[in-house]
């Protein structure tokens, strides 16, 4: 799938990236702005980190920035309020616009899309802060069955998820959820596979990319496993039949172009072992680029090194009221 790619990095102009940030996942944010800054400036790109949670975003334009890279995951950087702010200022930026930000950071508005898409998407019971009594709380195995998943619908990386067996923990998954948000999502447990899958591009030209195959530890895949050890296992090439391969991957470019995504992102899956059945269950819209991340592994399996993949984005930026840029 690699295409050769003929970017001078100094049309590019003075780049920041976006990086650290205030939400829940700052530690992983600020690992992979890093990465990115050190494959950018390794190209030749006049680029310096910005840490929106030091610096005032009006600094951008009064220190000459030409262009952003967003690094940033979680709310006020994947949300559409960072996209809005540059949007503002003029500023072309990487990944998805305003939109598209806002409706994939809350799962709730993704399923919604989905559904009326016609595309797969566990069965879910959303709570509003007044829907959150004990009567509504007990009445979720009854229609999710069990176990059944628990998790806050504008977080990532896992943060406040837990996956409930036994009614009676439910209490205390709801409230661990409402750590780190004022809403509740209950969404039905699909017994099976976990995998990824990236995508690069916009509209009918977009292309999804290898897919992963993720073999957890017993532990389970959480925020610990994703980041910051080795227990995990990703398999790519997934080993999937090729067929079933495919299949994925049209579903995954329908739910990107149907949330109006463009330059990047990576949808996460469920393949139910009963039947095979895929199910979304959301979608990145600024994927980490840790050295633990599955964007740029799926793409290194497609011929697109880090760095590439890096210049390729930051090629691509713009902002929601300019023309696509051709890299």
């Amino acid at each position: 799938m690699a295409e050769p790619m003929n970017i001078d990095p100094r049309s590019l102009g003075k780049v920041a990236v976006l990086l650290g940030g205030t939400s829940a996942e700052r530690e992983v944010s600020l690992m992979s702005g890093a990465g990115v800054l050190q494959a950018l400036q390794s190209q030749g790109v006049d680029a310096h980190a910005f840490d929106p949670a030091e610096r005032d975003l009006h600094e951008l334009k009064e220190q000459g920035f030409a262009r952003c890279f967003i690094a940033l995951h979680g709310r006020h950087g994947e949300d559409g309020c960072v996209q809005g702010a540059l949007e503002m200022m003029g500023l072309p930026f990487t990944g998805s616009g305003v939109m598209a930000s806002a409706i994939a950071m809350d799962k709730v508005m993704t399923k919604r899309v989905w559904l009326a898409e016609g595309l797969p998407t566990p069965r879910h019971v959303w709570l509003a802060p007044d829907q959150q009594d004990v009567a509504a709380i007990a009445a979720m195995p009854a229609q999710l069955g069990l176990p059944l998943i628990i998790k806050p619908p504008r977080e990532g990386s896992s943060i406040g998820v837990t996956k409930v067996t036994a009614a009676a923990d439910l209490p205390a998954a709801v409230a661990e959820s409402l750590r780190f948000d004022p809403d509740v999502l209950g969404e039905e447990f699909i017994q099976g596979e976990e995998i990824t899958c990236p995508v690069l591009g916009e509209g009918a030209s977009a292309r999804a990319l290898p897919v992963i195959r993720i073999v957890p530890p017993e532990a389970g895949y959480d925020y610990q496993n994703k980041y910051f050890t080795d227990d995990v296992r990703y398999l790519c090439p997934s080993g999937l039949p090729e067929a079933e391969e495919r299949e994925i991957q049209r579903i995954v470019l329908a739910a990107y172009r149907s949330l109006g995504c463009r330059g990047w992102g990576r949808a996460d899956l469920m393949i139910r072992a009963s039947d095979r059945q895929p199910f979304l269950l959301e979608m990145n819209t600024s994927p980490g680029m840790t050295g633990h991340s599955l964007v740029p592994m799926s793409a290194r399996a497609a011929g697109i090194s880090y760095e590439q993949l890096c210049l390729r984005l930051l090629a691509a930026a713009r902002t929601d009221s300019a023309r696509p840029q051709m890299a």
